[in-house]
């Protein structure tokens, strides 16, 4: 299944287990006009879609072999597994080369020519 960004952004803005808080955090960085942005910054907010997509993917991979329960209510164990993958996947986009945050960098440097 093919998903682009705009996709994948709206199912994350309509995701019932993500907190408030984070949903609002990516809605800025996103709308955020970054024509002024050093390389740093805009690296960072490259990094920060990076950690976010391989969490959607750490998730996908765990619903493909643990099947899903019936009660979609989240318990207090969902929250802290939400947490864990969110983790996770900000150690591998730290740690890890996966050229994404590289590749939006780069098309993000010629949008905004800077």
């Amino acid at each position: 299944m093919s998903m682009d960004i705009n996709t994948l952004y709206n199912q994350y803005l309509t995701d019932t287990t993500a907190s408030n808080a984070k949903k609002t955090g990516i809605d800025q960085t996103l709308n955020k006009d970054m024509t002024g942005a050093t390389d740093d910054e805009l690296m960072s907010v490259c990094k920060e879609f990076e950690a976010y997509f391989l969490e959607q993917i750490f998730k996908g991979m765990k619903d493909t072999v643990v099947p899903a329960e019936e009660d979609t209510s989240m318990t207090m164990a969902d929250y802290f597994e939400d947490n864990m993958y969110q983790q996770y996947a900000k150690d591998a986009s730290d740690q890890g080369d996966y050229g994404i945050a590289q590749m939006l960098y780069e098309q993000m440097k010629r949008n905004y020519d800077l």
